[in-house]
């Protein structure tokens, strides 16, 4: 739905994917090289690098499309910058016609239970792993004097938020104030900017997630449907895949520019109807685990603190 107003040709752009080795990035990558675009994959994984540009093979449309894949960790700015830079040597040290920046993973834990390290990290794959490399692409394009599109990905908790979350959301909240920023001020430059706010994904991400995420939040997320990797993948500044997470970002506009006014009015007044009995049902759902939170807490030695 990255394309969901406007007609994109692919064929022939250049398009850089971070965390483009699984999931939503790989899905897309795919998608992209079969629309005839050159693809460039950033991930830290060789292996699953290594397979993702086998899966590009088999959805090639001519000879002359280049894949190219970069073994790289996105978590510093030399590391983004070194990243981007390799993608664009056999493309002349051009920049990326377009970028997806679908990097990034998540932790969930309550909030007591994180480490200093998981709450760092937290902020690193949640925001830093794609800020860096917007950072990078826009000096670039901007000294080459190029336009074209940055895309982040958020998810439907950086416009809302869940217990079991808390080292999650600040950085996909801190995302999107990034794009409502960058998305006029680059108006100056001819870049345009986009933010997309998937909500669950089925994906090995999400199944590693699982492993450790609370009952309380699994509870909370039975109501999510969830999107396979290539339905999400399928030009507005507010991306979204479904109601849910339309009716959050309506109602959370701010100065973003609407997707629709006639549409976007119609999902407000219902937002406003069913978000506060969404909020209700929530919060009586945590209190209702508070006696388990509890009981799980002195499970785990937590009041040996």
């Amino acid at each position: 739905m990255f394309w969901s107003t406007k007609s994109w040709d692919a064929a022939g752009k250049h398009c850089y994917i971070t965390g483009g080795s699984s999931g939503l990035g790989l899905a897309l990558a795919k998608m992209l090289a079969a629309q005839g675009a050159h693809v460039s994959i950033v991930a830290r994984d060789e292996q699953r690098l290594a397979r993702a540009l086998v899966e590009l093979e088999t959805v090639r449309q001519s000879k002359a499309q280049l894949f190219q894949v970069f073994s790289y960790s996105l978590l510093t700015a030399e590391a983004s910058e070194a990243a981007l830079k390799a993608a664009m040597e056999r493309h002349s040290d051009v920049t990326p016609d377009a970028a997806f920046l679908c990097a990034g993973k998540s932790i969930p834990r309550f909030f007591v239970e994180y480490t200093t390290a998981e709450l760092t990290e937290g902020m690193d794959f949640g925001y830093w792993v794609q800020a860096w490399s917007a950072w990078f692409l826009a000096k670039k394009m901007v000294a080459q004097r190029r336009t074209g599109s940055i895309t982040f990905v958020s998810s439907t908790l950086g416009l809302m938020t869940v217990p079991g979350y808390s080292g999650y959301c600040p950085g996909k909240h801190a995302l999107r104030g990034l794009a409502d920023t960058l998305r006029c001020e680059f108006l100056l430059y001819g870049i345009d900017i986009h933010i997309f706010f998937p909500p669950t994904m089925f994906t090995p991400s999400y199944e590693e997630e699982n492993k450790i995420k609370p009952a309380l939040t699994k509870k909370i997320e039975e109501a999510d449907g969830g999107l396979t990797a290539e339905q999400a993948a399928m030009g507005q500044a507010h991306i979204t895949a479904d109601f849910l997470t339309d009716s959050f970002r309506v109602s959370s506009r701010g100065s973003a520019p609407s997707n629709g006014w006639i549409l976007d009015g119609v999902i407000d007044l219902a937002a406003r109807v069913w978000i506060p009995l969404w909020s209700t049902l929530t919060d009586r759902r945590v209190r209702a685990h508070r006696e388990g939170h509890y009981q799980h807490l002195q499970e785990i030695g937590f009041f040996a603190f």
